[in-house]
């Protein structure tokens, strides 16, 4: 049995979700705060998690911190307002999608099914080929790690996806569109200034140790690429 845990102070919301996700096979487990949601998290160990971002005592960032020092465990957060700073503190922090209030019900499922659809396709691609080596830089994607002649750079879980994509395919441009779409999935209902955001944030991290091999480049009003520098 696969379990979906739900954590929302509002029952009225935890209540829909949950008679949906039994639909989709899956035994909902409802938290109504922060703590009660990380500690339900590690009873059960869900194969997905919603999380709330306004919650008593912790809130949804807080606990989707905490769920990420142990689990790669799909998280959706939502939210009540939709500004660009919240969705990309959220994404930064290792969530994988985000939802903005009022939805449907359906639209939540939906977003489900696509980040169980994305994780079951990692485990099944899982090998010794997620060790990818670019001049001096290695980043080893079934440990989330990233490191430049040796030395480890802290990313998100999504800068070293978005890194990888970039980094295995040398000198290709991709559109922003196209990072949305192998990032975060043809379900995403984000914008590209997210893609841009994303990016800002991942250059000043890389630029704390140097690289002077490669860089990712900026082709104005396409989008971006990893670029071998001569």
């Amino acid at each position: 049995m696969q379990y979906i845990l739900i954590a929302d102070d509002n029952p009225d919301i935890t209540d829909v979700l949950a008679a949906y996700a039994r639909k989709e096979n899956l035994e909902p487990v409802i938290a109504a705060d922060g703590e009660e949601a990380f500690q339900l998290f590690r009873q059960y160990n869900p194969a997905v998690v919603l999380l709330d971002v306004m919650m008593p005592k912790e809130d949804g960032y807080e606990v989707c911190r905490k769920i990420r020092t142990k689990s790669d465990v799909p998280v959706i957060l939502i939210t009540a307002r939709g500004e660009d700073f919240e969705k990309i503190m959220g994404l930064d922090i290792g969530a994988d999608d985000y939802i903005v209030k009022p939805f449907s019900p359906s639209e939540v499922m939906a977003r489900v099914r696509a980040v169980l659809r994305r994780m079951t396709k990692k485990d099944n691609e899982a090998s010794s080929a997620n060790i990818l080596r670019v001049e001096d830089l290695e980043i080893n994607l079934e440990e989330y790690t990233l490191h430049i002649n040796g030395k480890k750079v802290s990313l998100t879980k999504k800068e070293i996806e978005t890194m990888w994509t970039l980094a295995g395919n040398p000198n290709k441009v991709f559109t922003r569109d196209n990072l949305l779409d192998s990032l975060w999935g043809f379900d995403y209902y984000g914008d590209s200034r997210t893609v841009d955001s994303h990016i800002k944030r991942l250059r000043a991290k890389l630029d704390n140790v140097e690289h002077p091999k490669w860089s990712i480049k900026t082709i104005w009003g396409v989008g971006y690429k990893f670029e071998l520098n001569e």
